[in-house]
């Protein structure tokens, strides 16, 4: 029986497992690319009390993450400089906003992550910068310590006006100014009484009544006194014209006059023979206007009236017509 070993089989053959195995054991924990990490800074303007080196980072309320430093800025000691680690499948933009929350009631905070434009740029770090910067904004407890403050200055200051409004020397104008207000809202009732308003409802209805006569009544006498008005000075315009050609006719006749005087010449049947005519038609027509006139004037000293009211009819005689 042969009981020698080939030792440089089993070496070939171990050194092969052993090959085998870190392999395996390097592929089992080789890192996937969902647990890719990636590392952001964080500037925050106000207390992170809360915040502790290891506090949950979320995306819309899903851990993505952990603080993994904190500590003061050194370009601005009013700043706090926190550095984060989260997944490198964390969509994380320009717009991207951080924000401390609380957890619950234990005092903890952890650092929200909210996208904003989903159109925006992917977030990538500066040329001077180490790190991509992620910006903040103030938390819920900020805005509402902010909210306070300017709440309690101006309720400071309405105290301030009220004290100032209520010094003795305005309490004394206001109780003057309500003592005053009292007495005449007393005499407006006393005013403003049943009677009164009774008087002033039928001063209102008279008023109402007179006016309607007005409108129906008197207005339309007016305007046929207007419309006669116009009648008559059409009659006496045209009476006037007549008499002014009349004047021009004798006015015509007395240039010949005196023309034949001064030419010597003195007969004046020759003279007159053309214009005695013009000068009877003229006087004639004068007459008419006259008459006229006289009896327009009669009519109106007969009955004044008739100028704003119905037109008196006057009662003629036996055998006037």
């Amino acid at each position: 029986m042969n009981n020698k070993v080939n030792y440089t089989f089993v070496g070939s053959i171990v050194l092969a497992i052993l090959v085998v195995m870190t392999f395996s054991i390097y592929w089992l924990m080789k890192p996937s690319d969902s647990s890719k990490q990636k590392e952001y800074l964080i500037y925050f303007n106000e207390s992170v009390s809360g915040l502790n080196i290891n506090s949950p980072v979320k995306y819309r309320g899903v851990s993505v993450g952990k603080v993994e430093e904190i500590q003061i800025s050194s370009k601005n000691t009013q700043e706090i400089e926190v550095l984060i680690s989260i997944l490198a499948t964390t969509p994380v933009k320009e717009s991207t906003m951080a924000t401390l929350n609380a957890q619950g009631i234990t005092g903890l905070v952890f650092i929200d992550l909210s996208l904003g434009d989903v159109n925006s740029k992917d977030l990538v770090k500066d040329e001077e910068e180490k790190y991509p910067i992620i910006h903040s904004k103030p938390s819920l407890f900020q805005r509402f310590e902010s909210s306070i403050g300017s709440v309690t200055e101006k309720l400071s200051g309405t105290l301030d006006g009220t004290n100032t409004l209520l010094k003795e020397e305005n309490q004394k104008n206001m109780t003057m100014t309500l003592a005053e207000s009292k007495e005449f809202m007393a005499r407006l009732n006393t005013l403003l009484d049943d009677k009164s308003i009774e008087h002033l409802h039928s001063t209102m209805e008279h008023l109402d009544s007179i006016t309607t006569k007005l409108d129906t009544q008197t207005l339309p006498k007016i305007d046929l006194l207007a419309d006669k008005s116009g009648h008559f000075a059409d009659t006496v315009s045209a009476s006037m014209i007549s008499v002014a050609s009349s004047y021009k006719v004798i006015q015509g006749s007395m240039a010949a006059f005196h023309g034949a005087i001064d030419s010597g010449e003195f007969n004046l049947k020759d003279i007159t023979k053309g214009t005695v005519t013009n000068l009877n038609s003229s006087l004639g027509a004068l007459q008419d206007v006259m008459i006229e006139m006289d009896s327009i004037l009669k009519k109106y000293e007969t009955s004044p009236s008739d100028i704003l009211f119905k037109k008196q009819e006057i009662k003629k005689g036996p055998g006037e017509k």
